[in-house]
């Protein structure tokens, strides 16, 4: 007996962080869209691709192609809050959806096609459907996931069996072009692909398995996978164990987003738990909850690697805080009889809609037009699980916890305040210690300003000051006579240091070094002129690196 095909749609809107934010910011169609993280470009409307914008510009780079961008920043929460209309109104028509981003769906074809006579006119009720939400999509049809995807950035509906055939002519950095496919390794993947002549996906895909396995890590084998089309997990695998679902019941209801959110990580912390004592770990995860007005949504969420807590959190977060939203703005469907949520029952990949009494129009607990009904029960389940195995944890517990939480709170200042707002110091060339440190913008590359490898004649003898005052707050150094000193014409004190004064602070100095003259820059006259000398003050207290110019000394670092 033949075996049954499984399809799977993919149904993708192009640009969504650029789209969201222009419907967030009320932007004119018109205007080219920009969204930055960490001062790069990481999406941007067609307008702005137009004009030369491409993502990995530096925001400068990106304002000179294009000066009347609009610019935003990236805001997760606000993708996916806005993209629920779309996630709504695809689940409406055929049930089973699945995300795995704001932006990109997938379900299961096959008995979307039966309802609705064939594939294309599935294809068409869809675009329209998404239409009618005032957004543009693109939909994707394949025996595969991954082969879905990549035909839903070109529109294509590929015939059963040809994947293979579709994906060898494109090229082989379509491989890392979306990123719910693959972790951030699958740029330097494609990257040796390219060196090593494989420019094409069908020269990856015409290695063998063994060939691959043997020379390149588990992210290859995955790509290689993909390249040749083989079967994959498809959306609608059977449920897990109920033991790792967990729920909260909320008294009193929840109607607020921040209570939704904190919610949210709770749930999030003992699914994890769960997880843990069972050794395994999630890459699909059901959102699901229960109103006060007797409504019961769900929604999945599919993940190229296994979910972290803080992802868990974030998708929760992102969930609830799209049907909050949604249903407050009044998007709620006249037909609330119909749920969305699909029953899988019968073969592989088939789906069809259950159908709920209606609440009760005339109860207390009704939503008002225009008000969201509060959640009462907000429940996880674990769709699909993997072992434990695929996510490697820290030494200390957790993937990077500290590292990803401190980096993503700098992105948010970064976020509020600007991209130099937050700057990351990377060793430097040069002789001061100022000079030996360049101030990066963070997420911008870390390339100094000169090269520190190279032989800095006159160079500060080391160990480097702990603390390097950028101001160079102004001190007076006096002999014991209470005179200003200053340096003779060889270079030499013109008499010893007895105490220094800073501010309305003095404190003796019981040991010194120097001065030495600095023969930098003479051509210019910037610091032909200029000394520097160790201090050290009384018991111990510190050690001052001192810098003059013009018969007055300034504080340039200081010593533990």
């Amino acid at each position: 007996m033949a075996r049954r095909v499984t399809r799977v749609l993919a149904l993708w809107c192009p640009d969504w962080p650029a789209v969201a934010a222009a419907a967030a910011a009320d932007i004119s169609p018109t205007r080219p869209v920009v969204v930055l993280h960490a001062n790069r470009v990481v999406a941007c409307s067609q307008l702005a691709r137009s004009a030369g914008v491409r993502r990995g510009l530096r925001r400068r780079e990106a304002q000179a192609c294009c000066p009347d961008l609009y610019v935003a920043q990236h805001d997760p929460d606000r993708d996916a809050r806005l993209f629920e209309p779309v996630a709504m109104a695809v689940d409406e028509t055929v049930p089973g959806v699945e995300l795995l981003r704001p932006g990109l769906l997938v379900l299961a074809a096959r008995g979307a096609a039966r309802f609705f006579g064939s594939e294309e006119q599935t294809a068409e009720r869809l675009v329209d459907a998404v239409a009618a939400t005032g957004v543009e999509c693109r939909i994707g049809i394949a025996d595969q996931l991954s082969t879905a995807i990549l035909a839903a950035r070109r529109s294509a509906i590929v015939p059963p069996g040809a994947g293979a055939r579709f994906l060898a002519a494109l090229p082989v950095g379509e491989l890392a072009a979306e990123p719910s496919l693959a972790g951030p390794e699958r740029v330097d993947l494609v990257d040796l692909l390219h060196r090593l002549g494989l420019r094409r996906i069908g020269d990856f895909a015409a290695l063998t398995p063994t060939e691959v396995a043997s020379r390149f890590g588990a992210d290859a084998i995955a790509a290689h996978r993909c390249a040749r089309a083989e079967p994959e997990r498809a959306p609608a695998a059977r449920p897990t164990a109920p033991e790792l679902t967990v729920e909260y019941p909320c008294d009193p209801p929840i109607d607020r987003v921040d209570a939704a959110a904190f919610a949210g990580r709770l749930l999030a912390v003992r699914l994890h738990d769960n997880l843990a004592a069972a050794a395994v770990a999630c890459t699909r995860l059901a959102v699901t909850v229960e109103t006060a007005a007797g409504e019961h949504l769900s929604r999945i969420w599919r993940c190229a690697e296994p979910l972290t807590p803080e992802g868990t959190a974030d998708r929760v977060r992102w969930q609830l805080d799209g049907w909050l939203t949604q249903r407050a703005l009044g998007g709620r469907p006249d037909h609330d009889e119909w749920t969305g949520i699909a029953t899988i029952g019968g073969e592989p990949g088939e789906s069809r809609m259950r159908r709920t009494p209606p609440p009760n129009r005339n109860a207390s607990n009704a939503a008002s037009p225009g008000r969201a009904a509060p959640i009462v029960l907000p429940r996880l389940e674990p769709v699909e699980v993997v072992t434990a195995g695929a996510l490697q944890l820290g030494l200390w517990g957790g993937e990077g916890e500290r590292e990803e939480r401190s980096r993503r709170a700098l992105v948010r200042v970064q976020g509020l305040l600007g991209g130099e707002a937050v700057l990351k110091g990377v060793l430097s060339g040069g002789r001061g210690p100022a000079e030996r440190i360049t101030m990066i913008a963070l997420g911008d590359e870390l390339s100094p300003a000169a090269d520190p490898a190279l032989p800095w004649p006159g160079r500060l003898p080391e160990p480097a000051p702990a603390v390097i005052l950028v101001d160079r707050p102004e001190v007076t150094l006096e002999s014991e006579d209470g005179d200003r000193i200053w340096i003779t014409e060889r270079g030499l004190f013109a008499a010893d240091p007895a105490r220094l004064r800073w501010g309305s602070k003095e404190w003796p100095v019981t040991a010194w070094s120097g001065p030495w003259p600095l023969d930098e820059r003479w051509w210019s006259g910037g610091d032909a002129d200029a000394v520097r000398a160790h201090v050290l003050l009384r018991d111990d207290v510190m050690v001052l690196l001192l810098f003059g110019r013009d018969h007055t000394w300034y504080v340039e670092g200081l010593y533990d």
